[in-house]
C-alpha cells in the first residue's frame, strides 16, 4: 500500500525534497509557517494544510525539515503534531540537529506509540532539486525499511546505526565539508597571489587526489563569486558548534575544525550570515588584502 506522506517545512531544501516525493506518486500533504512557499506544490497534486497538526492527521510517514532542535520540538509538541499523528506512524526528521536532542525526541515519541528515524541530508539545494541527496539515517532497521521508498524519492538513504547515528554522521560530513572549503579557499587565493590562473589551477587538479565535489561545485562558486545560498553561513556555524560540543562530550579536540568554526563566526559577525558557506573566502581575502580571487563582481545576498 502506498503510504500517505506529510512534509513539514518548505524552505530552500524542503521545497525540492517535497516536490520529488510528490513526483514519485506519494499522496502528499504539506505545511509551512509561511503558506506561500508551498503554493508551487499544488501543481504536483499536493494538499496544503492550514496547520501542522492537520497535515499529519492521515499520514503514515511525516517528514520534517526545519532549522534546529527548538523548531523540531515546537512542531512536535507546541503545534500538536505528535498528538495528531496516527499510532505507529513514522516521524522522519530531516533536520540537522544534535544527536542527543534526536535521542530525546525518540524517547518521547516512543512513549506516545510513534516510530522515529533521524535522517539528515547533504547535497545542498541542487541535490534536493535533483533528488540526489545523501541521506544518513539512524533508527530501527524495520522502520528504516518501511520509510525507504519515500526517502529514495529524495536521494540515497543509508542506515548508519541506531537513533542519533544519522545526526552524528551528518556532523562528520560537516567536518569534512568545512575543512575542505577552507583548504579550497586557501589554494585559490595562493594560486592568485602566486600569479597562476585560479580557474586553470582548479581544472589541472581535477582527477587527482584533490578531486571532490567540493572542488567541482564549491570551486565553481568561488570562481563565479556567487554567494547566494546554497547552504548559508549561519547553518554551517550552527552545525560546527554542534560538532564541537559532541567532540567535547567524546573527549576529543578538533583543532582544524575549531579554526574553520572561528572563520565562519567572523563571517557571521561581519554580516555575512546569509551568504553561502563558500564565502569563507571573503574572510581570507580580508586578512590578505589586496589579494582577491578573480575579477568577477560579487553576487548574492547584499552583494
Amino acid at each position: 500500500m502506498t503510504p500517505n506522506v506529510a512534509f513539514l517545512g518548505i524552505g530552500r531544501m524542503g521545497l525540492g525534497m517535497a516536490t520529488n516525493i510528490a513526483r514519485a506518486g506519494f499522496p502528499l500533504t504539506v505545511w509551512n509557517r509561511t503558506p506561500g512557499k508551498s503554493e508551487s506544490l499544488v501543481t504536483h497534486h499536493a494538499v496544503i494544510a492550514e496547520s501542522a497538526a492537520e497535515a499529519v492527521a492521515e499520514a503514515d510517514i511525516v517528514c520534517a525539515c526545519v532549522t534546529d532542535a527548538a523548531a523540531v520540538r515546537e512542531i512536535l509538541f507546541d503545534r500538536g503534531v505528535a498528538e495528531a499523528m496516527k499510532p505507529g506512524a513514522i516521524f522522519c526528521d530531516l533536520s540537522s540537529i544534535a544527536p542527543q536532542a534526536e535521542q530525546e525526541f525518540d524517547t518521547e515519541l516512543t512513549r506516545l506509540g510513534l516510530r522515529h528515524i533521524d535522517a539528515p541530508v547533504s547535497g545542498g539545494t541542487q541535490g534536493a532539486e535533483l533528488g540526489s541527496l545523501a541521506i544518513m539515517v539512524g533508527g530501527e532497521k524495520d522502520t528504516f525499511v518501511e520509510a525507504t521508498p519515500v526517502l529514495a524519492a529524495m536521494g540515497r538513504p543509508f542506515r548508519v546505526g541506531p537513533c542519533g547515528a544519522g545526526q552524528l554522521t551528518k556532523l562528520c560530513n560537516q567536518v569534512i565539508v568545512a575543512i575542505s572549503i577552507a583548504g579550497l579557499s586557501e589554494s585559490m587565493l595562493l594560486a592568485e597571489a602566486g600569479g597562476a590562473n585560479p580557474a586553470s589551477v582548479r581544472d589541472a587538479l581535477r582527477g587527482g587526489f584533490a578531486e571532490s565535489r567540493v572542488l567541482q561545485e564549491h570551486g565553481g562558486r568561488i570562481l563565479e563569486r556567487n554567494w547566494s545560498p546554497g547552504a548559508p553561513v549561519r547553518n554551517m556555524l550552527k552545525d560546527l558548534d554542534t560538532v564541537l560540543t559532541a567532540a567535547k562530550d567524546c573527549g576529543l579536540e578538533l583543532p582544524f575544525l575549531s579554526l574553520a568554526r572561528d572563520f565562519y563566526n567572523q563571517l557571521s559577525t561581519r554580516g555575512f550570515a546569509e551568504h553561502d558557506q563558500t564565502a569563507l573566502l571573503l574572510e581570507l581575502e580580508r586578512r590578505n588584502a589586496p589579494h582577491r580571487v578573480g575579477e568577477k563582481p560579487d553576487s548574492g545576498p547584499d552583494a
